[in-house]
């Protein structure tokens, strides 16, 4: 029997009298790549945010745990400790600061120093452009090689789970092309990862499990390929 990583149970988030997410049950197994899909809108970064605890002041109901035990109410800096980590939408890196001093940050509840620079140099070996822009300040460089450092810092904590909420945004082809390439690598690697996508297709390819959500709740769930090639999925989100 896999071993349930994330589950989530009954989520309501409501913002005054908006509903933005409606009952959400969703869940992660140990060594998953699973996939929340869905429109612009649909409630996706909110069931992040209410994993992370980072929302808003607003009304939460449901059950979240993590590693069996309960997420509600744990402040976010504390997940990081447990080995959960986040790539944020809109990347979220420390503008003042270096890329190397931006992946120190993502080893902060580390203290092997041997190891935090062999795996700073291990992201630099994947993402080669950080590396000939070590020195350089996070808030100077393209919106492409934020995400690439965005990704490495959160890397740096060996997470257990990895939050990823549209990587893909606002990035060129190419750029996304290679940031998937990652995201397949990093999850071939045995990290779990929960990927929320409005690129349903490149979503759907890289993950084992996908969900489908539209207006706060999940309307579909299954097999990534099987949905893949599901007639109602093509419709909605691939184009097809």
């Amino acid at each position: 029997m896999s071993e349930n990583i994330l589950k989530i149970s009954g989520l309501k988030v409501a913002y005054g009298g908006i509903k933005a997410v409606k009952g959400v049950d969703l869940e992660v197994n140990r060594g998953e790549l699973v996939t929340l899909i869905g429109a612009n809108g649909a409630g996706k970064t909110t069931t992040l945010k209410a994993i992370t605890g980072t929302l808003p002041p607003c009304k939460v109901e449901g059950a979240i745990s993590y590693l069996g035990q309960p997420l509600k109410g744990a402040s976010s800096f504390r997940l990081v400790q447990q080995k959960l980590s986040m790539v944020p939408e809109g990347r979220g890196v420390f503008t003042r600061m270096t890329i190397h001093e931006n992946l120190l940050m993502g080893a902060y509840t580390r203290d092997d120093k041997a190891g935090i620079e062999a795996d700073i140099e291990k992201w630099y070996a994947v993402f080669p452009r950080l590396k000939e822009r070590s020195a350089q300040l996070a808030g100077t460089l393209s919106g492409g090689e934020q995400q690439m450092l965005a990704m490495a810092r959160a890397l740096m904590c060996h997470p257990t789970l990895l939050l990823l909420d549209e990587p893909s945004m606002g990035l060129s082809p190419i750029m996304v092309e290679k940031i998937f390439e990652v995201i397949r690598d990093v999850s071939a690697q045995g990290i779990t990862i929960l990927l929320v996508e409005q690129n349903a297709k490149l979503a759907l390819q890289a993950a084992h499990r996908g969900y489908v959500m539209d207006s706060g709740a999940v309307t579909m769930t299954g097999n990534a390929q099987d949905m893949l090639h599901d007639p109602r999925v093509q419709a909605a989100y691939l184009g097809e």
